[in-house]
């Protein structure tokens, strides 16, 4: 029973008992007055004590009481005053009106009527956003938890926290996978000997540099090594910007042998087996970049470059372009239709490899179909399909992207040319529409990746992916009959892309154009494609008047911001500066016609301009990329190109 019932209880008991004992009396006294008056008598002694005994009961509640609330308040008084934790009120003015005893002990001076950022500059600004946030006060860190209604805060010190946190960051796992890019290519024609001492150079420099960051190093076969450290050491390497790549090319280079490293590292909080599976991807990056190379790979998505200062090294062996040309060819008997599709505002490299594909397809016996925009075309282009138009046969293959998505099936395949970007394609939604997707591209590889493709092609020493596409077509069983207006169009893609065979050409390109000539391409018609307007020239001419040379080697251009400029008159002024005295690397900023503002970046190969460019959101190779840019303006843009330019020379390179 309730403690409240009891007592009610016991109170009704009284009352009855009282109540018997008085009518008791009452009939005692009815029938004897002497006993009826002993009764009474008797009654009033018990009502006596009853009443004294209830006074002592609410003396003694009362004391109790009293002693209670005493102890409990002096008990609340003394744990507030000593409260590990500090409490300070302040008024609206951001003064600090009241602290209690830890906030005083711990600045050791009086506070009250002071501003907050007494306690720390950048107080006064979190407080107008953030409800819990940590600030550093006299070297200590307090976590601050803040009432704005109040105008209370509550500073809890986790000094203690954030220092163990620190050294858990730092002393986290970090593996990293290092490959000898191109060992396979330059040690066949080594006796044993040299050989044995080249690897032996090599591994001594990745050994001291093992040794100086503290770092475990293993060899797990004669051109790949694996390494563990921690955060700590490879926040150093990046600090030094891993100049093992340096080292070990310039050791090789005195042997006569261009051996390079690439690095793929793979860091964050995760288990050893993902950490290992990053290290692996970011491997398989640098690689697809061209190698000589750092990629560090993080958990959160985040990945950083460092290096990449050298082209990519040609590879002697077709062995890969034979066998890629091979399960090209099985996949494509397996569909029933082929999409090809290239980049946005497509050039000579991309519509050429694009023709190629086709005749492969065909080669096959299936049905190709090329996706372009006809509203996203320039110059050079649109005089190629008027040249195409002529040949019905060929033209009949040109398809809209409206087109492309209705005759898509699940059964089809794309093929993807000249890009690996899925932002850059010209349908994005046709990525979505098929299981097998196949890309073909000799650009660096970016982040930003076709992830779902059934096979990858991307070599990055190549001139461009109409060289990569010719020689699939020289491997082909069936070999493909090309007319001479689709040779011309793969061998114009070769010439654009290299500038008339001037840069990125290796003994490969010159191969893939002796096939292509031999199959009837016409340089004269090539030469057509490229003419420019007098307009044009001048345009670009404007442009060049204009450049500036910036922070020691950069040359920068900027367009009129009233006029519009085409991708292959900008690309032009870009090369043209590139010639010009103690110009190292060269950037042309204009405005397209769609509104975007576009930049060409274009370098002798001492200054990465994919880098440059992928730090806004573009990409390309070393000595040749571009961006475009939506929601900024020219003189926006220009800044923010400057800025990329100092971060490239301040520090690592972060995608």
């Amino acid at each position: 029973m309730p403690n409240f019932l009891l007592k009610r209880w016991h109170g009704y008991h009284v009352i009855a008992l009282f109540t018997i004992s008085v009518i008791i009396s009452l009939f005692l006294t009815y029938f004897h007055w002497q006993f009826g008056l002993v009764a009474f008598g008797s009654l009033t002694v018990v009502l006596y004590f009853m009443y004294r005994a209830k006074k002592q009961f609410e003396n003694q509640l009362k004391e109790y009481i009293s002693t209670l609330s005493y102890r409990v308040n002096k008990a609340g008084e003394e744990a507030f005053t000593n409260l590990p934790f500090g409490i300070i009120l302040y008024n609206d003015n951001d003064k600090i009106q009241w602290v209690n005893p830890y906030v005083t002990e711990f600045l050791k001076q009086e506070c009250v009527g002071e501003p907050l950022n007494i306690l720390s500059n950048t107080l006064p600004e979190l407080l107008k956003t953030d409800r819990e946030f940590t600030v550093s006060i006299e070297e200590h860190n307090f976590k601050v938890v803040h009432d704005a209604n109040e105008r209370l805060l509550y500073l809890f010190n986790v000094t203690q926290q954030e220092e163990i946190k620190e050294l858990y960051e730092r002393d986290k796992t970090v593996i990293a996978l290092i490959y000898l890019d191109n060992y396979d290519e330059v040690t066949p024609g080594l006796d044993d000997q040299f050989r044995s001492k080249l690897l032996s150079k090599v591994t001594d420099e990745l050994n001291k540099w093992a040794q100086q960051y503290d770092i475990l190093l293993r060899r797990t076969a004669s051109d790949r090594f694996i390494a563990i450290l921690n955060e700590a050491a490879l926040e150093l390497l990046e600090e030094d910007r891993f100049t093992v790549l340096d080292e070990v090319r310039e050791v090789t280079a005195k042997e006569s042998v261009s051996l390079t490293l690439s690095i793929g590292i793979g860091s964050g909080k995760a288990p050893l087996r993902e950490l290992g599976e990053l290290a692996q991807s970011s491997l398989d990056l640098a690689l697809g970049r061209g190698g000589d190379q750092v990629t560090i790979k993080q958990t959160n998505g985040k990945v950083r470059f460092y290096g990449g200062k050298s082209n990519a090294v040609e590879k002697r062996t077709r062995v890969r372009a034979r066998v890629i040309s091979h399960a090209i060819r099985d996949l494509i008997v397996e569909s029933d239709k082929i999409i090809i599709m290239g980049h946005k505002n497509p050039d000579l490299d991309s519509i050429g490899s694009a023709i190629g594909m086709m005749k492969i397809a065909e080669a096959n016996g299936k049905e190709a179909s090329i996706v372009l925009d006809p509203e996203d075309m320039n110059q050079s282009v649109k005089k190629l399909l008027l040249e195409i138009k002529s040949h019905n046969n060929l033209w009949s293959r040109f398809i809209t992207p409206e087109e492309a998505l209705e005759e898509i099936t699940q059964d089809s395949m794309l093929i993807v040319v000249d890009t690996h970007k899925p932002s850059l394609v010209i349908e994005k939604r046709l990525l979505t529409k098929v299981d097998r997707i196949i890309v073909i591209d000799h650009h660096r590889r970016g982040e930003e990746f076709i992830k779902e493709a059934v096979l990858v092609y991307m070599e990055p020493y190549a001139s461009s992916t109409a060289e990569l596409v010719t020689e699939m077509l020289e491997y082909q069983p069936n070999h493909p009959k090309l007319h001479v207006i689709e040779s011309t169009a793969l061998l114009s893609g070769i010439i654009v892309d290299t500038k008339s065979f001037a840069i990125r050409t290796g003994s490969r390109t010159f191969d893939a154009a002796s096939y292509l000539k031999s199959k009837g391409a016409d340089t004269t018609i090539v030469q057509k494609l490229l003419k420019e307007d007098i307009e044009q020239y001048v345009k670009r001419a404007k442009l060049i008047e204009n450049a500036y040379i910036y922070n020691g080697g950069m040359a920068i251009a900027k367009g009129n911001p009233e006029e519009t400029y085409g991708q292959l008159t900008i690309a032009q002024a870009a090369d043209t500066l590139l010639t010009m005295n103690d110009v190292v690397a060269s950037f042309v900023i204009s405005k397209l016609s769609d509104g975007r503002v576009s930049i060409s970046a274009r370098s002798l190969g001492d200054i990465n301009v994919q880098v440059i460019m992928e730090k806004l959101s573009g990409g390309g190779h070393l000595t040749n990329a571009a961006t475009q840019i939506d929601d900024k303006d020219i003189d926006e843009v220009e800044s923010l190109l400057k800025d990329k330019i100092d971060d490239y020379f301040k520090g690592g390179e972060t995608s």
